[in-house]
């Protein structure tokens, strides 16, 4: 699955007072048409994309589909197979932030009318970067509620990851061959002294922390009390133990070059640079989860030589292929996203306008050295991974021969399985 994406973040700054909405800054909603032309243009058929959140949810129970029924009529005309981003690091207006506790429920009716709503959608994110949305709202103090605590960091993570779950399950309901990619930012934290070690130690607990939630996995008993500690009772916690929605997954790990960490004696954090590279913490996260991986995100500036792009971009894919000898089920690789960003470079703090050159294409939408050399690279691989590759194939249809016998059995096939465990799963049997 060779994958870009349509940037839609859209958190709020200044105390709520303004939403950094990428589609706009990017102009997609003026070019969403050349847009998706410039994805075929490169031979991709996967596109992270989803509607802008805090302008087609409305209200409880209301929402606006209108720009929705536009552009996903738009991908089916093309033949593009969407990996629906619903939530992408904010939300409505009217919702507040994600310390409302009725983030979640209200959530998973949002995702569950977009389900019925475009029944031929397949694959989703419900929520993405989960850990790293709770992390920037809530203990760095950049985005949406701005606080800086580890109780607002929890309050957050409860809350993203139950409306992450609770989406999962509104979405079965709908459409039970569904499939889930957790696009989460993958991290690593290298202690800069032995006096630091404890503090990395705890960090590289709570990177895991949200999808640890999400897919039932039992946390170590240092995390526990910290959950504990800051606001997660023992009834919020033993919910996330009891879903069954992790076979339904696939484990998507972001990886740039800032995801890598040095700790400070003084326990504070800087950016490290590439140490480990995308392949050794991916098989840290696989060995947990024990799940398909995709690479969900990548990319790297132009820069001054007008190179670096295009060799980050074979450093990213040597990874994949990397993962993929280990034995390890890797489906897919994306450099995200189709074009350029705006103030990424200040990961959204400030509202400067400043363009960063990380995109396939420029915001003139003309082509990018990386985009030439993303396009060679799946003309050159996408028939011969198939053939030379011993991990899983996903079953994904695309949208032409989404009403085709096969898919429909498929579907049919997944709702009794669907059914059947669900059932056994009200029995308390183990399913």
């Amino acid at each position: 699955m060779f994958a870009t994406g349509i940037e839609n973040s859209y958190p709020t700054i200044e105390g709520g007072r303004v939403r950094q909405d990428e589609m706009a800054k990017c102009r997609h909603y003026d070019f969403w048409a050349r847009d998706f032309d410039l994805v075929r243009h490169l031979g991709v058929s996967f596109l992270r994309y989803g509607p802008p959140i805090h302008t087609t949810w409305t209200a409880p129970d209301r929402y606006d589909w209108s720009f929705a029924d536009e552009t996903f009529a738009g991908l089916r005309d093309r033949d593009l197979t969407p990996i629906v981003d619903l939530c992408h690091f904010g939300v409505p207006d009217w919702i507040g932030d994600f310390q409302n506790p009725d983030f979640p429920e209200q959530f998973a009716r949002y995702a569950g009318e977009f389900a019925r709503r475009f029944p031929w959608v397949q694959l989703y994110t419900p929520v993405n970067e989960m850990y790293i949305c709770a992390l920037f709202s809530a203990k760095y103090g950049w985005w949406n509620e701005q606080l800086t605590t580890d109780r607002g960091f929890v309050t957050a993570l409860k809350h993203i990851t139950k409306a992450n779950v609770l989406a999962m399950q509104a979405i079965l309901a709908v459409r039970p061959d569904a499939i889930f990619i957790q696009s989460e930012s993958s991290e690593y934290f290298h202690a800069d002294s032995p006096a630091a070690i404890a503090r990395a130690e705890f960090l590289n607990e709570v990177r895991f922390l949200s999808l640890d939630l999400n897919y039932g996995h039992r946390v170590g008993s240092e995390m526990y009390e910290y959950l504990m500690d800051n606001g997660m009772t023992r009834d919020e916690y033993h919910f996330f133990l009891d879903q069954q929605v992790k076979h339904h997954c696939i484990m998507g790990n972001d990886y740039y070059v800032t995801n890598e960490h040095l700790v400070r004696l003084d326990g504070n954090t800087e950016a490290s640079g590439e140490i480990f590279g995308y392949s050794v913490i991916t098989n840290q996260y696989a060995s947990r989860y024990n799940l398909p991986i995709m690479h969900t995100e990548t990319n790297v500036s132009q820069g001054e030589r007008g190179d670096e792009a295009v060799r980050w971009l074979r450093k990213e894919w040597a990874n994949v292929l990397r993962v993929r000898n280990d034995g390890l089920p890797i489906v897919g690789f994306t450099w995200y996203s189709l074009t350029d960003q705006v103030d990424w470079d200040s990961a959204l703090r400030e509202n400067n306008g400043r363009v960063n050159p990380l995109g396939l294409f420029d915001l003139d939408r003309n082509i990018r050295p990386v985009g030439e050399a993303y396009k060679k690279l799946i003309a050159d691989w996408k028939d011969v991974l198939p053939t030379q590759s011993v991990v899983l194939t996903v079953p994904i249809f695309p949208p032409r021969d989404q009403e085709g016998e096969a898919a429909r059995k498929m579907r049919d096939q997944a709702r009794v399985t669907h059914e059947t465990r669900d059932a056994a799963y009200r029995k308390g049997a183990n399913p």
